[in-house]
């Protein structure tokens, strides 16, 4: 199945025409990227090569979960060209690890963590997630304190999102006990602001936070709206104003390849790329340059985000150039992000 698999990623990725070359990031995620041997990834790093390029300086990043690799694995990973490695602790509780269903034990974290360092990795982040089951501030704050101390460049940090397709999401209902309340949460949220920036990580999007230099260059693409290749099942890309997701099954996909993987779907119009700007860029602390919209669409965006500015909710900045920019407070703007960002949808939907 895995072989399959692969030779399908290869034939969408050699059926895909390169728009622009090298790339300048790629990035394995979605599942368990980890579960491919490195010769496997090997193949499609080099099949990318091939057909796009890979600059020399590429950021190559992957995610991986702890209990699904060793030493050799990851020594085999680094030698195919991955130089950033995401990793999914989620959290650092042995008994809330097995609440939320995770496949790793606390000793396998720290086993991979402990590889992490040998090997002397010194670009790699580590995911966690807040709102769990049973989750109280005590255990995130702890969870925090290790990660502080295991240092790495970077941090990821998810509320909890439950999706009703899953077991998990059945299990469980939004604001209902064993489920921490909205208030609680939120309290979390800024205890990791807190926490973390202080220990000297710098909050430059709604969940993720990084050390000088080692904000994640991929997925900066996607919050300033530019274009990207995705490949797989399910995989998203926006290439030539075309917004597409592949099909999430192994038969829809494989009989999307076999029909020539062809991608018919409209350009983004207007108004939906001025939504997903202010969508995307706004999760970022730097916020969205509101040089690129029309002054008439200028006007309309600070009209109907007066009340936030009253509240502390938005900033506006003025730069050198006298060039303004939109940006949400940290952490309150943040907080009530999609607050914001409904009135927007309404005022130019």
């Amino acid at each position: 199945m895995v072989e399959d698999y692969l030779a399908a990623l290869i034939k969408e990725i050699q059926l895909t025409h390169a728009l622009r070359q090298p790339l300048t990031t790629v990035f394995f995620g979605g599942g368990t990227p980890s579960l491919l041997d490195p010769t496997q990834l090997s193949q499609i790093i080099q099949a990318i090569a091939l057909q796009f390029g890979i600059a020399s300086n590429a950021e190559i990043s992957m995610e991986i979960d702890p209990g699904t690799f060793d030493r050799d694995r990851l020594l085999g990973y680094l030698a195919a060209g991955v130089n950033r490695f995401s990793l999914g602790v989620q959290t650092f509780d042995e008994e809330l690890l097995k609440i939320c269903g995770r496949s790793h034990t606390l000793s396998e974290v720290m086993q991979a963590v402990e590889i992490i360092q040998q090997l002397g990795i010194k670009n790699f982040s580590l995911d966690l997630i807040s709102g769990l089951p049973q989750q109280t501030l005590q255990h995130c704050q702890r969870s925090l304190q290790e990660a502080i101390a295991i240092a790495p460049q970077h941090l990821s940090c998810y509320d909890l999102v439950l999706e009703p397709v899953t077991a998990f999401g059945k299990q469980y209902q939004p604001g209902e006990t064993p489920l921490p309340n909205d208030d609680d949460t939120a309290q979390m949220y800024r205890l990791t602001q807190k926490t973390l920036t202080a220990a000297g990580y710098e909050h430059y999007e709604i969940s993720n936070y990084a050390q000088s230099t080692y904000q994640c260059r991929h997925n900066r693409v996607y919050w300033e709206n530019k274009p990207y290749y995705g490949f797989g099942m399910g995989a998203a890309s926006y290439v030539a104003g075309q917004r597409f997701s592949r099909p999430r099954t192994r038969k829809e996909y494989y009989a999307w390849l076999e029909a020539g993987a062809v991608i018919n779907v409209p350009e983004t119009s207007p108004t939906d790329y001025l939504l997903e700007s202010l969508m995307l860029g706004l999760r970022l602390a730097s916020g969205v340059h509101l040089g690129q919209f029309s002054p008439q669409v200028q006007e309309a965006i600070l009209s109907t985000i007066k009340p936030y500015l009253q509240q502390g909710w938005v900033e506006i900045m003025v730069r050198d150039d006298r060039s303004a920019k939109l940006r949400l407070s940290d952490p309150e703007g943040f907080l009530f992000s999609n607050t914001i960002l409904a009135t927007l949808f309404e005022k130019f939907s």
